[in-house]
């Protein structure tokens, strides 16, 4: 494909706007040929200074505007499942934010149109899996050189969470990249969880159960713990450390600026995820042009967005109840083998 991929970008919020700058001023290969958001306004801001794009109120207007080759789903989730489905409709291929849908009925679903066309279109936006330091953390498990991997030990923190942020969500949304980079890093299914709820922060919002503490238990009798706490108030902190048995391996240690000053010293920490994983975000949507501009869709597939899905169901069952859930998927299509 000599011509410029042109991109429809679903959503001009903070993550699609974030997107339809790095299409324009990072990725090579492709160009921002629409853009829809419920939102006119906003739309219209988040493409300013960029030229040839069309801006649209309307999905399915963007979907169809002259140009597009190619779909970036960054609306709010309970808009993906139409989107995708709109998608596969016009045999469009897809980079899919995070959750794939909102629940695991609407993924099952979307994987169940895909696996009919016979052909995969989407790719799921679990962006960690191309972070340095996660594929570093990859290949030295799939390496074998430290034994077979026992426990995964994991911290997710976020300075603050958003208006209108629920305990389930620190599940379903934040805990939803652990679930999918345990599933990557290990090479298996997660097949129960359990979720524990210490006594919630005084900075957390009324109501909101937070931190919490989620346990996976995995196929072959790993085991995965996560802290996830997203009112900590001092910054933004993803951390893994795999435990084998011949050694362990840790990422995510604050490698940030040092500022020395005052007869003291103050390292820097994240204070956002589009600061954290930058450089992951940029070789995620480059890759997805590249593959896309070669006919092949690659990457986390519709299989991964379904399976977090389930995953982060039962975890959300496990939170009301305080029991350990089993996690039952569905039969495994060809087309995802």
């Amino acid at each position: 494909m000599a011509e410029l991929l042109g991109v429809a970008v679903l959503g001009a919020g903070h993550m699609g706007a974030d997107h339809i700058r790095r299409l324009d001023r990072v990725v090579s290969g492709a160009r921002v040929a629409a853009v829809a958001d419920p939102d006119d306004a906003r739309a219209r801001d988040a493409v300013v200074g960029i030229g040839g794009v069309s801006v649209h109120t309307d999905t399915e207007a963007a979907l169809d505007a002259p140009g597009v080759d190619a779909v970036l789903i960054a609306s709010p989730g309970p808009a993906h499942e139409e989107a995708l489905l709109a998608a596969f409709a016009r045999g469009l291929p897809v980079l899919c934010e995070k959750p794939m849908t909102s629940d695991s009925a609407g993924a099952l679903r979307v994987m169940e149109a895909e696996a009919r066309l016979g052909r995969r279109l989407a790719r799921i936006g679990f962006m960690r899996r191309h972070d340095a330091e996660y594929r570093d953390l990859k290949a030295l498990l799939d390496s074998g050189r430290l034994g077979r991997p026992l426990m995964l030990h994991c911290v997710h923190r976020n300075v603050s969470s958003p208006p209108g942020f629920t305990s389930d969500m620190l599940i379903s949304s934040s805990v939803s990249h652990e679930i999918d980079a345990a599933r990557w890093l290990l090479g298996q299914e997660l097949t129960a969880v359990t979720v524990l709820r210490p006594a919630s922060s005084s900075g957390a919002p009324s109501g909101l159960l937070d931190p919490q503490f989620v346990l996976f238990e995995t196929a072959d009798g790993a085991l995965v713990d996560v802290e996830v706490f997203v009112n900590c108030g001092f910054g933004y902190q993803v951390r893994c450390e795999a435990v084998c048995e011949r050694g362990s391996a840790r990422i995510g240690e604050e490698r940030a600026m040092t500022v020395t000053a005052g007869g003291g010293a103050r390292a820097e920490v994240p204070q956002d995820y589009l600061v954290r994983f930058a450089d992951a975000y940029d070789r995620q949507v480059q890759s997805w042009v590249d593959s896309v501009r070669r006919s092949t869709v690659t990457g986390p597939s519709a299989w991964d967005g379904y399976a977090a899905a389930v995953v982060a169901e039962a975890g959300v069952e496990s939170l009301e109840t305080g029991a350990r859930v089993p996690v039952d998927l569905a039969p495994r299509p060809e087309l995802y083998a």
